[in-house]
């Protein structure tokens, strides 16, 4: 079983290769921002918890997160293989992931993270910003603390799967073909 854990910060291309590695592997694609819309407006049990915590400007609990994930990989039993995108983003959350993998007979194959400069990215988001919608792609400021909270908070999770041998670093600068391209022939050496 593939499994793919896409890493990066914010305007490093993930959303955009994620979507070219689905249609390469055939692989399911667990985004936590799409699981966490799906659960709290369906209402369901842990997306009401999650709720909960954001009302009250809190984080949701790893637990709540991890109870999304496993829902959505329980309900896709077929599946040749799962990419990650936008998980784990702590080491608690790496350990959690890997202790429920190794419950279904499987690891994580890869941690593939896109390396791109800080100027690309701010430049990235800020144009990103001028068709996306969204306010926190429009703010310089809110855009370079995004990144810093990455490098302090997540990042962590490449050394930890490192350790294994299990990360590769990318460079995210090119063509979306190039990057691409890239990216297959990491996770085509890691299989």
């Amino acid at each position: 079983m593939l499994n793919l854990i896409l890493f990066g910060p914010p305007g490093s291309g993930k959303g955009t290769q994620a979507e070219n590695l689905i249609e390469k592997y055939g692989i399911l694609h667990i985004s936590t921002g799409d699981l966490f819309r799906y659960e709290m407006g369906n209402n369901t049990p842990l997306g009401i918890k999650a709720k909960e915590y954001m009302a009250k400007g809190e984080l949701v609990p790893d637990e709540v997160t991890i109870g999304m994930l496993k829902n959505k990989v329980d309900a896709n039993p077929d599946v040749s293989g799962i990419i990650f995108d936008g998980f784990p983003r702590t080491i608690p959350q790496a350990e959690a992931l890997d202790a429920f993998l190794q419950e279904k007979n499987t690891e994580v194959t890869a941690l593939v993270a896109l390396d791109v400069p800080d100027e690309e990215l701010v430049k990235r988001l800020l144009n990103r910003g001028k068709s996306s919608g969204r306010a926190d792609d429009n703010d310089e400021e809110i855009i370079r603390n995004r990144i810093s909270i990455y490098k302090s908070e997540t990042a962590q999770v490449f050394d930890y799967y490192a350790q294994n041998g299990k990360s590769k670093l990318i460079p995210g600068v090119g063509s979306i073909e190039e990057i691409f391209d890239r990216l297959v022939a990491a996770i085509d050496e890691a299989c």
